[in-house]
């Protein structure tokens, strides 16, 4: 709830939904995830999320605000995981699609990490998934001490490919535009993603994937314009 750039963003209304019930609406149709926790501070202003989690019957892990791998990991310890898929808190327009194929891929193939947003980008921004297992990411909070690596929970992984095998999933070509902003960081992501639900969801309802977000937008470009000049952060 204290992101710098739009305070409150996870809660923010979304065409009558907070964004945070939209993401996890999306998350309950994918065939692959045996349950769903959002990890989140213990903060003050945290306490409402919490109070929409218990709400809503998803189960809610609180820890630190700053070390975001071990809230992560410890989060994931009192679901009894073995397999962490990832997916960040303000991208309510992921699509289950994509999110099982992560997981189908790495089940399918003798890796450490499944990603999507690893060196090579080419998916649309907010339609990103990691798998991996949490064993990998207890050894990096056990034995890794750098901050930023703390702050992002797998970029450790991708700063030392090295040590791990990492596949990297690429878009199909129709669906290669990774310039666009399909994730809640700012005010002007807000305003896009209202109006993209706006138009989709009295057509294809509230699940609505990225074959009809990119094709509406194609026909759309303009609407590109509201957020493309946002900038994302780096993680040094």
């Amino acid at each position: 709830m204290g992101s710098s750039r739009l305070p409150g963003k996870v809660l923010a209304d979304i065409y009558g939904q907070p964004a945070i019930g939209r993401l996890v609406e999306r998350l309950r149709r994918c065939h692959h995830l045996d349950d769903i926790v959002v990890a989140t501070s213990t903060l003050k202003n945290d306490d409402i999320l919490a109070e929409w989690c218990q709400h809503n019957d998803i189960p809610c892990f609180r820890g630190s605000e700053d070390d975001v791998l071990h809230r992560v990991v410890e989060a994931h310890r009192f679901m009894k995981s073995d397999l962490v898929v990832e997916i960040t808190g303000d991208c309510p327009m992921t699509d289950p699609n994509i999110v099982d194929l992560g997981i189908e891929t790495f089940l399918a193939h003798d890796v450490d990490v499944v990603t999507n947003c690893g060196s090579q980008l080419t998916w649309p921004m907010g339609q990103y998934v990691q798998v991996f297992p949490l064993a990998l990411l207890e050894e990096v909070d056990r034995t890794v001490a750098d901050i930023a690596a703390h702050e992002h929970v797998s970029l450790y992984f991708y700063e030392h490919p090295e040590r791990y095998c990492i596949l990297e999933l690429l878009a199909p070509k129709p669906w290669r535009e990774p310039t666009w902003r399909l994730q809640l960081d700012y005010p002007e992501d807000l305003e896009f993603q209202r109006l993209v639900y706006t138009k989709l969801e009295p057509i294809y309802g509230p699940h609505f994937g990225t074959e009809e977000i990119i094709s509406f937008l194609r026909h759309h470009p303009e609407l590109l314009a509201i957020n493309l000049h946002c900038e994302e952060k780096s993680a040094r």
